[in-house]
Parts: C-alpha cells; sequence; structure tokens
C-alpha cells in the first residue's frame, strides 16, 4: 500500500468516494481521470496535509516550484555537484529536491524510472547526474551532468576528460616515468572512455608504449580498486606509476601499494580524476585532477532555469576545463625503475 506520510491513499480514496486506483491515476498525472473527479481528489489531498500536497499543486498549477538532482547514489562526486546547484539556488523562486534512484547497485535505467516517477508531480525540471540513458521528451525539461550518451537535444554539461586525463599522465611523464598503469572507469560510461583516450594520447605523444598488461578495469567505486590493484602492483615489473580515473579508485590504490609494503610516491606515484574534498585529507594527499564540480552544478542549474524559462539556449552543450592540482602522492620514480 503506498502511503504519504501518517495518511494513506486508501483514506483519500475512501473520503473522495473514488477507487485507490483513480487516487493513484491522478497523484500520478496519468490519463483516464474526468477533470470533475481529478479536482475533488486533489480537494482532498490538499485537506488531508499529506506531503503529496505537492501533487496536489501540480493538479491545479503549471508549476510545483520544486527542481530535482537525480543521482544514483550519494557519493563525494555526486555530493559535490549537489552543492553546487544548492549554492546557486538561493537566488531563484524554486526549492530543491535531491533523489537517489538507484536500487540494488543498479547502473542502468534508474534515471528513466525516477524521471517517470518525480517528473510532472513533484518536479519542474530535473538535473540529472551521470545518466547512463537520456532521452528526449521527459515530462519536464532535462539536463544532465557527465552523460554517457543520448540525443544531443538533450542539454548536458561535463568537464575536459580527455585533456585532464593528458595532464595526469604528462605530470608523471614529466617525473620520468615511463611504465605507467591505469585503473580505468566503468566501461559503459563516457568519461571512463574519454579519459583512457587522454590516457592514450600522452603516452603516444611523448614516444611510449602503452603496456596493454597494465591496464586494468574498476568501476568508480572504492572497492573496486583492490582487484585492479593487486593485478598491477604484485608483480615483479610493476608499474612505476599508476592514474586511476577517478580519486575514489586512486585513494584505495595507495591503500593496496600500504599493504604490499610499497611506499607512496616513493615506491609508486598515484594519481587520480576528480578533486573531491578527501583527495586532499588522504595519507599521502593526492595528486589528481580537478573537475569544476561545484560550477558544473551551477552551470546544470542555469542550463535548467533557461529551459524553463522558455529561452533558446546559446551553448546547450558545456565542457568546462580542468586542472592538474599537484600533491604529495606523485614523484620521481625510484633509481633504476622508469
Amino acid at each position: 500500500m503506498v502511503t504519504y506520510g501518517r495518511v494513506r491513499m486508501e483514506d483519500v480514496a475512501r473520503q473522495a468516494g473514488v477507487s485507490v486506483a483513480t487516487v493513484s491515476k491522478v497523484v500520478n498525472g496519468r490519463y483516464g481521470v474526468s477533470a470533475t473527479t481529478t479536482a475533488r481528489v486533489a480537494d482532498v489531498i490538499s485537506e488531508l496535509g499529506y506531503e503529496a500536497s505537492l501533487g496536489a499543486r501540480s493538479l491545479r498549477s503549471t508549476r510545483t516550484g520544486i527542481l530535482g538532482v537525480l543521482v544514483a547514489e550519494f557519493e563525494p562526486f555526486s555530493t559535490e555537484l549537489l552543492k553546487g546547484v544548492s549554492g546557486a539556488m538561493a537566488d531563484t523562486d524554486y526549492e530543491l529536491m535531491a533523489f537517489a534512484g538507484a536500487t540494488h547497485g543498479e547502473t542502468v535505467g534508474w534515471e528513466r524510472r525516477s524521471l517517470r516517477r518525480l517528473g510532472g508531480t513533484l518536479l519542474d525540471g530535473a538535473i540529472v547526474v551521470t545518466p547512463t540513458v537520456i532521452e528526449p521528451g521527459a515530462a519536464v525539461p532535462v539536463v544532465a551532468i557527465d552523460p554517457h550518451t543520448g540525443s544531443s537535444d538533450v542539454p548536458t554539461v561535463d568537464s575536459d576528460n580527455v585533456g585532464g586525463a593528458r595532464s595526469a599522465v604528462e605530470h608523471l611523464i614529466g617525473l620520468g616515468h615511463t611504465r605507467i598503469g591505469m585503473i580505468r572507469g566503468r566501461e559503459d560510461l563516457e568519461s571512463a572512455r574519454l579519459r583512457e583516450q587522454g590516457f592514450r594520447q600522452a603516452m603516444a605523444a611523448a614516444g611510449l608504449e602503452v603496456d596493454e598488461t597494465l591496464l586494468a578495469t574498476g568501476s568508480y567505486r572504492s572497492e573496486s580498486a583492490v582487484a585492479p590493484a593487486l593485478l598491477l602492483l604484485d608483480r615483479r615489473d610493476r608499474p612505476t606509476a599508476v592514474f586511476a580515473a577517478n580519486d575514489l579508485m586512486a585513494i584505495r590504490t595507495v591503500e593496496v601499494a600500504r599493504t604490499l609494503g610499497l611506499q607512496v610516491p616513493a615506491d609508486l606515484s598515484v594519481v587520480g580524476f576528480d578533486n573531491i574534498p578527501e583527495s586532499a585529507l588522504a595519507q599521502p594527499a593526492l595528486t589528481t585532477v580537478a573537475q569544476p564540480l561545484r560550477e558544473m552544478g551551477r552551470c546544470a542549474l542555469d542550463l535548467l532555469l533557461s529551459l524553463l524559462a522558455g529561452e533558446e539556449l546559446a551553448q546547450p552543450h558545456v565542457r568546462l576545463d580542468t586542472r592538474l592540482v599537484e600533491r604529495a602522492s606523485t614523484g620521481p620514480p625510484a633509481p633504476g625503475r622508469l
């Protein structure tokens, strides 16, 4: 049974004199209910005063005053983006709702289900973070941050993944490293593909051949780096440096190196990507590629507000610059190990 606060959908149906199925259709904005019945149910929703009154407001008006940020899960990357959106909301008339839509480790399809559940009834518009599915024609205007693939009709915000990865590997090469490994991100995400592309570009530009046995794959989650890090580091001809496709995997790689008796950066240099707050607090502090995460959130909100205002977007696909942040996790290779 669906409930909202202390009031059940059955209570709304009983007081309105309709079936539970009819109340469900009204709350979820579905077809097949007359305007008179819809109005009566909306009045009961408002009278009972449960949290679905947001839905009742949407029945009487074209706006709810709520914007959503939809993420697969709350982790450092999405949290920083959310902070950027939240900080920029103060100058608007909207309120913000954050929603984590993935369940049981789900990686694909959560965004479609979340938009279907929330769009048009609770939300006026949505910012979707790292979606694997982007579809035009959603019930509300949508902007995607760090998207996988999708229609060019959906406005997007991302950062220079190729250039950022290239700068990370160039930094390692500049320190004297030639045997460089990489822990890649989730294979179905565009950012992972682009960061590997940047890795390969930097190696090729320096005249260095990529040793394919020194490339392993994680999933961007911290725990996913353990097996790849062991694969790369627990070998006699281990790399002298590792570029991890995000900070969570880079930090875990340092921890794995420590369990193998390796010192960072004396025995192994490690670079990450994102510059989440945890990277500066790691031991040693992590050299990483900074994405302007909060600025990405603010930029996505600007695009969404323009869509809601009916404005034509001069630049619907925004790509922001990255920068290398040098800290203590990188240094020259040990003598005799390049």
